[in-house]
């Protein structure tokens, strides 16, 4: 872990946000560098285009693209001496989590550091949580911020 890249997955949210001050902690405690990506979830099933007049192709490249922009206007308001990667992929409906530990796995992360949902009681039981999914299935140590 200590001489390996810490992974940063990030929805934009405030509070991906709040975990971001963690990883870029923990990579200066480490002297290493912090990957961050974003996951575009592809939507799938006639009931998410019942209303588009473009295709779901030019739907996710126009999502990829958002979340392009959004990435490198979080990278310019980062001060900091870290090297920093950035990077946005596509996944498939529900595999989100997959997506993120994949990630980590293929660019030999040694730490993900992400922000939990921030749900409790039965909105925690009805909707997938992505946070709780990677600390279960990633191979290296998973901080989740709250």
């Amino acid at each position: 872990m200590r001489s390996r890249k810490i992974l940063w997955p990030t929805d934009f949210s405030p509070t991906a946000s709040h975990a971001l001050g963690y990883a870029i902690e923990m990579a200066n405690l480490y002297q290493v560098s912090l990957r961050i990506l974003h996951v575009v979830q592809q939507l799938s099933g006639d009931e998410n285009f019942q209303i588009l007049v473009i295709s779901p192709e030019e739907l996710m490249q126009s999502m990829e693209k958002d979340a392009a922009a959004k990435m490198k206007s979080l990278l310019d308001g980062l001060d900091t001496n870290l090297t920093l990667e950035s990077v946005v992929r596509r996944c498939e409906e529900n595999n989100i989590a997959e997506q993120i530990v994949k990630e980590a796995v293929d660019c030999d992360c040694g730490m993900i550091v992400m922000a939990s949902h921030g749900r409790s009681g039965l909105a925690h039981l009805l909707h997938d949580n992505v946070s709780e999914k990677v600390a279960n299935k990633a191979l290296c140590p998973v901080l989740i911020v709250k």
